[in-house]
């Protein structure tokens, strides 16, 4: 049965930790097309936390998945559920979506990380959530300090993201 527990036992929940920029890009990368409900996004001041569940697209499974097809039946493409937290945040920002619509799906294209200011030896970012559309979640931090954790079980999914190239 796809899906089922002995397919789910080859899988290994993905955990990261982002400590700085070079982290970050490590990040967006796992992180790349996941697809987040606004309704499981949260700010936390008292705990200066943003935290959110999201659906990510395991790209690390793609190839895997390529060489098994026609040798062995299963579904060619996953997801999987996982959290992701940020702390530290001492402001959030949305841009380009509502966020009182608790039915609006996002897909994370990428998350960026640059200073705060003009201090290299400064700690502090801005780290930016950037989702198709044009919509973006914007985070000023003391540090860079965020974790991801897989936290369900991985589930079969008909496509992987397609992204057009442009010339």
């Amino acid at each position: 049965m796809p899906g089922g527990p002995a397919q789910n036992a080859r899988f290994q929940p993905l955990r990261l930790r982002a400590e700085d920029a070079e982290d970050v890009i490590v990040l967006s990368a796992c992180l790349q097309d996941a697809t987040i409900r606004c309704a499981d996004m949260t700010w936390q001041p008292q705990q200066r936390r943003f935290a959110l569940v999201l659906n990510r697209f395991r790209w690390e499974d793609e190839g895997q998945a390529d060489a098994r097809r026609g040798l062995i039946r299963i579904e060619p493409h996953i997801r999987v559920a996982a959290g992701l937290h940020f702390d530290g945040v001492l402001k959030v920002q949305t841009s380009g979506f509502d966020r009182g619509d608790d039915r609006a799906v996002l897909e994370l294209l990428s998350i960026m990380a640059e200073p705060a200011g003009d201090d290299v030896e400064d700690p502090a970012a801005i780290l930016t959530l950037v989702f198709a559309g044009g919509g973006a979640v914007r985070l000023e931090v003391e540090c860079i300090e965020a974790q991801m954790q897989d936290i369900g079980a991985p589930f079969p999914v008909r496509r992987a993201p397609q992204h057009k190239v442009q010339d």
